[in-house]
């Protein structure tokens, strides 16, 4: 189809780091600032040059089944495929599999990791390829552009062992032609270009550059991490202070104290407790006689007569206080 541009979003990893929430779910439909992760993702795609058509290819594992109920009671109107990865194998593996619903333009999107862009530009673009990037303090644990004078990518390093070059991947990448990514794909296989048996994307963008790729990069201001409870929590701080919130709309509820920014679903119920800062409340939550600050709270958790801080509440739980007796001994300390 003409102007059509190909998402890939590969999603199959389990997600452990975010564990105990990624038993029930993938880590994609972990919420933040009322929304899914996945949502935050595609929002960005609301960019997109005028007249383009998306097509949607989702690389799913590990409870895929929740990932097609949420794209198709969400998304109905989105060209969305599911492929299969059951046994994960990297990044470039992910890619491969999707090949039969793969040419012409092509974004690959990394669903733990959120970034502000305007992807307008696309319409006009003239180099082969665009890997997006953000300078770092630290870039040793991410994978770098390393770039000639003229700004046009040379190598892309997996995890550099210093910190001359801090112009980290955000795990966002252009291509003009697909046909050309499956290719340096099938190459890196073959030339078993692996890292604890996986395939890394950056490998095949080194083999595309070998072989004349014109790529260059796109600087984000900003570029958040949905990976870690930590990193959830300071996300949900960013966006709830940049448009996400809905503050004032919370604040006109009866018997609840609101400290900016929050968000709190239409639906939640919130009676006698102090909300915020930084708090996202969700579909069908209650929350009764309760301090809330910096915490998540997904749809249906209900929390009572408790103080909770730096919290991730997960769906359908419920955290409530009792009294109780403590039989304390010496140089005991005893948090409740």
């Amino acid at each position: 189809m003409e102007n059509t541009l190909k998402i890939v979003i590969p999603m199959a990893g389990l997600g452990t780091r975010l564990r105990p929430h990624t038993w029930s779910k993938p880590k994609q439909l972990v919420s933040v600032a009322g929304k899914a992760v996945l949502d935050h993702v595609l929002d960005t795609l609301k960019t997109i040059p005028e007249g383009w058509n998306i097509e949607l290819i989702n690389i799913v594992g590990y409870l895929a089944e929740q990932i097609e109920e949420h794209m198709e009671e969400n998304y109905p109107d989105v060209n969305s495929h599911y492929v299969t990865q059951d046994n994960p194998r990297g990044q470039s593996h992910a890619i491969s599999l999707a090949r039969d619903y793969l040419s012409g333009p092509l974004l690959v999107i990394f669903a733990d990791t959120l970034i502000e862009t305007d992807l307008s530009f696309l319409k006009d673009e003239t180099a082969d390829a665009v890997v997006w990037v953000k300078q770092v303090d630290d870039p040793r644990r991410f994978g770098v552009a390393v770039v000639d004078e003229e700004g046009c990518v040379k190598k892309i390093i997996e995890k550099p062992e210093d910190l001359s070059n801090n112009l980290a991947v955000v795990g966002f990448y252009y291509f003009k032609g697909a046909e050309d990514l499956l290719a340096a794909i099938e190459a890196q296989m073959q030339r078993g270009l692996e890292l604890k048996g996986e395939y890394y994307l950056a490998d095949a963008v080194n083999i595309l550059l070998e072989e004349g790729l014109r790529m260059r990069t796109e600087e984000v201001d900003v570029w958040l991490d949905a990976g870690t409870p930590e990193a959830l929590l300071e996300t949900n701080h960013y966006l709830l202070e940049n448009g996400s919130g809905n503050s004032e709309e919370a604040a006109r509820r009866d018997r609840v104290v609101i400290i900016p920014p929050v968000f709190i679903h239409p639906s939640a119920e919130v009676i006698n407790s102090i909300v915020g800062p930084y708090v996202s409340i969700g579909a069908g939550c209650r929350v009764e006689s309760s301090i809330l600050r910096d915490s998540i709270l997904e749809e249906e958790a209900q929390v009572k007569d408790v103080i909770l801080e730096s919290s991730l509440i997960g769906r359908k739980a419920e955290i409530r206080r009792r009294a109780g007796m403590v039989n304390a001994g010496d140089q005991t300390v005893v948090t409740l």
